[in-house]
């Protein structure tokens, strides 16, 4: 690992700790010239994963899809930037694992970021499902509305 402060080659761990539940490694490093200390994160990558449209069209999953999404559902709520983070991570994982030899189904992707969306904030919730259910009317977000608000009664 490259020091970031003097671009030294050659740099040695001092403590590894699992972060996100797990999923991750957190190692702090320190430059072996000139004695800075840093944070790495290793995590696994997914890769080669293909997600299966709805006509049968199949593209390379993107990330970036996923953090576009959760922002534009989560816009202007309560959520901390650490709690977003937590949540991507969380979908990814899943998406990860639920992915079979490689593939993924998209309607699979939404369901598993409508759970998770679910677990974080209502709001959020309906907004990504007004635009993954494809709502055409009032009407059908307010059974949304309402199975959310029964589903929260129990």
């Amino acid at each position: 690992m490259i020091c970031p402060a003097c671009n030294h080659p050659e740099t040695k761990v001092v403590d590894s700790r699992d972060t996100n539940d797990g999923r991750a490694i957190r190692r702090r490093r320190e430059c072996e010239k000139c004695k800075t200390r840093f944070s790495t994160y290793e995590e696994v990558e997914i890769m080669k994963l293909s997600v299966v449209k709805r006509s049968g069209e199949k593209e390379d999953y993107n990330q970036e899809k996923i953090i576009k999404g959760i922002e534009k559902s989560l816009e202007k709520r309560p959520v901390s930037e650490e709690r977003k983070e937590k949540l991507i991570n969380e979908i990814e994982y899943q998406i990860y694992t639920k992915g079979k030899q490689g593939e993924i189904a998209s309607k699979e992707v939404g369901k598993i970021i409508l759970e998770k969306l679910k677990e974080v904030d209502d709001v959020a919730y309906l907004r990504f499902a007004s635009v993954y259910k494809s709502f055409g009317s009032l009407n059908s977000f307010k059974k949304e509305l309402e199975k959310l608000e029964g589903e929260d009664k129990q």
